[in-house]
Parts: C-alpha cells; structure tokens; sequence
C-alpha cells in the first residue's frame, strides 16, 4: 500500500513489500548485478503487487551522469541574485558540476532537465517536486519529506542556540530577534533556537522579517517601539542584521555599546557593514560538493539520505 497521504506508490512501498531495503529495490529496477535471484523475485512480485512505476528518469540516467541539472529556486525571481546565499551556491554547484560537462540551468518554463538542485522551498513545493520522480536534492530541510528526498543543510537552531548563548555570556539580558520566514524550515529552526535560550520570552522581543535588508530595518524599529530597553537583537540572516544596523544608527543607538547585533550566515556583508558583524558560520563553500555528492547516490541507486552540516560563530565587533 502507498505511504499514508501521499496518493502515489513509492520505491519505500515496495521495499515493505519486498522485505528489503529501499537500495535493493533501486538496484533491481535499474538492473544491477550484485542482487541474488530470491531477492530480484521478491522485488519483482512486490513491483507488481504494488503497481509500482519506476521513475523514467533514474532509469535512463542508471550508471550514467545527467546532461542538464536544473537549480530550482522557490524565491522570487527579482530577489533571487539579491540573495549572496543563492548566489554562492548557484555559482559552487555550476563550477562543480562544469567540471563534469555538465549544464546547470536557472529554468523559466517547464523544460526537460535530467535532474534538479532546489532551494529554497516551503512544504508544498517539496511535495509538488517530490512527486514529479525527478532526480532531486534540497539545500535546506525538505521538512516533512526527509525520508524521499536528499538534502544538505546547516544546524540551523543549533546555531541560534549557540548564538543566543553567546550573546547571555556576554551579559546581555533582553535580547530581541529578527526572524526569517516561518514557513521555510530555516526560518522556523532558527526562531525554536532563539526560543531554546530565551525559554517563552516576552513577545515583544520578537518581530519577523523576510530575510532582505528592509526587513531587518523595519522589524528593528518594530523592537526599539516595542521593547525600548532591549540589549541585544539576533537575526535571522545577515542581510537582516545590516538593516537592523542601519535602524540603530537612525536611533542614535551605540553599537555594541547599548545593543549587541548578530546574525547568521557568515555571508560577505558580515564583514562590509559598521560595525563588522558576528554571526553564526555556515560552511557555504561545503554545500555545492555535498549537494552533488547527494546527487550522484541517488542516480546510482542510493536512498534519499540527508547530511547536516555543523556551525560556529565568527565574532566580530558588532556583539
């Protein structure tokens, strides 16, 4: 039977039905060698029982490298190259995969692609793309689609936490936040962080953002109205923190001096804004080669299997 409320059978289903594991199964379907007759039987009875139909995709690209990968973004497209995230990524993943004579494409239409990278999604758009049976790998938690689709991330609440911390050891006692979207899975585990440090908190010290500059700015001075005593602010991204540092400044607020200012991402405008900003590191020069990594299992016939990749923090004159 098909996973509950998924409306499709999956290679899972039949790996249950089979008794054996998802990679057998994948093995069988794309012919491989290394599987004894008994075990090829049960996958095939268990194929039909199922009414299992193979992913034309993987079965053309078996033992072989794509042609075209598409880097699917889920933003819009006139904040896409605004992003230095995205922009390190597209081009990390187009070097890697250039190496290998392989096009990546920014796709418009509905295009044939052999295989897809995919950022930034909220649910439905991984459950949309998890049902085409592409090829498919996420940057970023696939939240609530772990189990079929690969993906890399970052610890991203452990690096609240961590960064909240850091912020009470050095004597802060309201530290406010700036989140990122809730219904990206970034967004929420950043803000369960924050909220691991703070405990319940007063929901004053909290305001969201959209992970742009302007967010960070008016969310900001959202916090000085709201809690005027606050000592320090976290943001999501360190895009947000440039604009929260800009509202400080409006305010005639010192910093660090009267407020602390973090962020998160260790992206290039961390160390461009006054004061140079601490934040929390993600190894972004790692995500392109895990991404393809991930990639290449899964066209050998590998389960969807995910990689969390650990953070620090940078600290710099900002906190």
């Amino acid at each position: 039977m098909p996973d509950a409320g998924s409306g499709r059978v999956t290679i899972r289903d039949v790996a249950r039905a089979a008794g054996v594991s998802h990679a057998t199964v994948s093995r069988v379907i794309n012919g491989g060698r290394d599987v004894s007759t008994t075990t090829r039987r049960a996958v095939d009875r268990a194929l039909k029982r199922t009414g299992y139909t193979p992913n034309a995709h993987a079965r053309r690209l078996a033992g072989a490298r794509p042609d075209v990968v598409a880097f699917l973004h889920c933003v819009q497209i006139e904040r896409l190259f605004a992003d230095p995230n995205i922009n390190r990524l597209w081009l990390g993943c187009s070097r890697a995969l250039g190496e290998q004579g392989i096009m990546t494409i920014l796709p418009i239409g509905n295009g044939q692609v052999d295989a897809a990278l995919m950022f930034s999604a909220r649910a439905a758009e991984v459950a949309d793309l998890a049902g085409r049976h592409l090829p498919l790998v996420a940057c970023g938690l696939p939240a609530g689609h772990e189990d079929e689709v690969a993906y890399v991330t970052s610890d991203d609440r452990g690096g609240a936490r961590k960064m909240v911390s850091y912020l009470r050891e050095r004597g802060r006692g309201r530290i406010a936040t700036v989140t990122g979207p809730l219904d990206l899975p970034s967004g929420a585990l950043r803000l369960a962080g924050y909220l691991d440090v703070v405990g319940a908190g007063d929901p004053a010290l909290v305001a969201h953002g959209d992970y742009t500059y302007r967010s960070g700015l008016e969310a900001a001075e959202r916090l000085l109205r709201q809690a005027p005593d606050l000592d320090a602010i976290f943001a999501a991204s360190d895009v947000m923190a440039a604009g929260v540092i800009e509202a400080l400044d409006r305010a005639g607020k010192s910093i660090p001096g009267d407020v602390a200012v973090a962020g998160f991402d260790d992206a290039p405008v961390a160390s461009a804004v006054w004061p140079p900003l601490t934040t929390v590191h993600v190894q972004w020069d790692r995500h392109p080669g895990e991404l393809v990594r991930q990639l290449w299992r899964q066209l050998d016939g590998d389960e969807p299997s995910g990689v969390v990749l650990p953070v620090g923090i940078t600290v710099r004159a900002s906190a």
